[in-house]
């Protein structure tokens, strides 16, 4: 039976005080590192592979959590009044309130930016020793300058310029409403040029035919990130929502190296 929602106020300074929606899983495992899920733009803890993943950790005694930044599934607000330094406050505040020990960080498109930002946020703070792994599913690191703005067409900047705002179609339903403000406070939280040891394991997982995370996004962020324990799979025939059977019994394999 999936834990019931519960919520978790969050203060930022300098930005109105919200309450994010989470559930939380106990592990049965005293000496199993726990599971801290990140789910991506426009998604949220109710997802498939979440859906997947979850009682697959509590089949193996690992503790799990989850949440929703505001904006997303059950939290409140509109996504377009949110940024990405929002949403790594409100990431810490759950990691901080709400974890125990050792912990691996599993961050899927957004949530693999947030969940580098989340592990460089705790390596600063001399917390590193917290983070038992991070596994990466397509990560969307530094998405809104590398994989919008840069790639915007000239007609779509200027829009975002002129409006404030600029929907950009998608393939998995209603238009993305993207902010002019989601963008530029994203290049707050940029990796590319001044990257980052976690000082631990790093597994991502990428697929071949992903269209809005390209494959050579991930290989650049192995350059990025220092220490020597860090694989990239690529799966051939894999899109980028890395849903399908095989491509989360690869997920759950990846991730059992942790929990052995």
């Amino acid at each position: 039976m999936s834990p019931a929602t519960q919520f978790l106020d969050v203060t930022v300074p300098g930005r109105p005080d919200r309450k994010i929606a989470y559930r939380q899983a106990p592990g049965a495992r005293a000496d199993a590192p726990g599971l801290v899920w990140l789910s991506g733009f426009k998604s949220d803890m109710a997802s498939t592979k979440v859906a997947a993943l979850a009682p697959w950790a509590e089949a193996r005694g690992a503790a799990f959590l989850r949440f929703d930044y505001s904006g997303h599934g059950e939290s409140g607000g509109r996504i377009e009044d949110f940024t990405i330094g929002d949403w790594l406050a409100e990431s810490l505040a759950a990691f901080e309130a709400l974890s125990r020990g050792p912990q691996i960080l599993v961050g899927s498109s957004m949530g693999g930016w947030l969940a580098l930002l989340l592990a460089r946020a705790l390596v600063a703070r001399g917390e590193g020793t917290r983070l038992k792994a991070i596994v990466l599913i397509a990560p969307a690191w530094d998405m809104t300058e590398e994989l919008m703005w840069k790639r915007f067409s000239p007609e779509a900047r200027a829009t975002l310029e002129r409006d404030g705002v600029f929907h950009r179609p998608s393939e998995y339903g209603e238009p993305y409403a993207l902010t002019r403000t989601l963008i530029e406070e994203g290049r707050n939280h940029l990796l590319l040029g001044s990257g980052f040891d976690p000082g631990c394991p790093v597994r991502i997982l990428q697929g071949l035919r992903d269209a809005d995370v390209p494959w050579e996004h991930a290989v650049r962020l192995v350059d990025q990130l220092g220490g020597d324990d860090v694989r990239l799979t690529l799966v051939k025939d894999a899109e980028h929502r890395l849903s399908r059977d095989q491509d989360l019994a690869l997920l759950m394999t990846i991730i059992a190296e942790f929990l052995a």
